[in-house]
């Protein structure tokens, strides 16, 4: 899987780019070429500028190369997928702004390759079960106030439980923070096991995908232990029932 954004807060994506590799995002579908090139079985060819060449391969002895897909939240990584006959995931779990734009363009561009004679895609979206709805909404706080920091630029701290997230919420609240949050709520799956997992499938029919990447989002109550994330795993185990 391989995605543009260096990955982190604004603040700090700005910085990755200011220098280094990262900097040159315009060399981005260069750089998709080559790894395609390197991870082959016949890997990729340097050519030195005083003349002659030497080849590099990924690994000694390949037999196969791994499946390469893109991964975006605009319209330009659904564009380059297109034209490079790749598989493409939209990461809605991030964004979901711009899906129908970017599902649009990628169909109706696309260039078949050999490995992939067919646009091939997934969505992700961010899902949390509960035994009830209400249990549900209210682990779903702490990830939507953490996306809330996210977009409003402000520094990313360990994520709070839900009663820490309730509380601040109380003092904190303003408008840009209650949006946000407000936006993503309404792209998130939450609810009981049989309501998530009806809406998971009629998500994945509404976009007509081949597959769907579940990432689940459920925090944790004061009291639960905080290196195990049982709630995450409750969301899996009522969504798999």
């Amino acid at each position: 899987g391989i995605g543009r954004a260096p990955g982190s807060d604004p603040v700090i994506t700005q910085l990755l780019r200011m220098s280094g590799t990262t900097s040159d995002v315009e060399r981005f579908p260069e750089h998709v070429r080559d790894i395609l090139s390197l991870v082959s079985p016949e890997g990729a060819t340097v050519r030195y500028t005083s003349g002659g060449t030497y080849d590099v391969h990924a690994t000694p002895a390949a037999e196969g190369a791994p499946e390469v897909w893109l991964l975006g939240s605009s319209d330009y990584s659904a564009r380059l997928a297109a034209s490079l006959g790749l598989p493409y995931v939209f990461a809605n779990h991030f964004s979901g702004e711009g899906l129908d734009r970017a599902l649009e363009l990628y169909r109706g561009g696309y260039r078949a390759s050999e490995a992939h004679p067919e646009p091939q895609t997934f969505l992700t979206i961010n899902a949390v079960a509960a035994p009830t709805a209400e249990e549900a909404e209210a682990r779903a706080l702490p990830q939507l106030r953490m996306m809330a920091r996210l977009r409003t630029g402000k520094a990313l701290v360990a994520l709070e439980t839900v009663e820490q997230a309730r509380a601040a919420l109380a003092v904190e609240a303003d408008v840009q923070t209650e949006s946000v949050m407000a936006a993503a709520r309404s792209r998130w799956l939450v609810g009981t096991g049989n309501e998530v997992r009806a809406q998971l499938t009629e998500f994945a029919s509404r976009y007509a995908v081949d597959e769907v990447m579940i990432s689940p989002v459920a925090g944790a109550f004061d009291g639960e232990p905080m290196d195990a994330a049982l709630a995450r795993v409750q969301t899996l185990e009522l969504l798999a029932a």
